[in-house]
């Protein structure tokens, strides 16, 4: 099988399932996903930096989540 092949067949995979894939991404499973994520890295952000950033950090932390969440 050449990589030809596996392209087509993952394409073909995603097309049949595209519904139920857009789904799962918008799902509120994901959302708390992304929120968990975007706090941890909020976080971490904050204590490398000892706070001295927090509001800029939040900014970017809702921005991000707009990006990438359901809200």
């Amino acid at each position: 099988m050449g990589l030809d092949d596996l392209v087509n067949k993952a394409k073909g995979l995603v097309g049949d399932n595209a519904a139920a894939i857009n789904d799962a991404i918008h799902s509120e499973k994901a959302e708390e996903i992304s929120d968990k994520v975007l706090d941890g890295a909020s976080d971490l952000a904050n204590k490398v930096t000892g706070g001295k950033f927090a509001d800029q950090v939040q900014s970017a932390r809702d921005a991000a989540d707009k990006h990438i969440g359901n809200e």
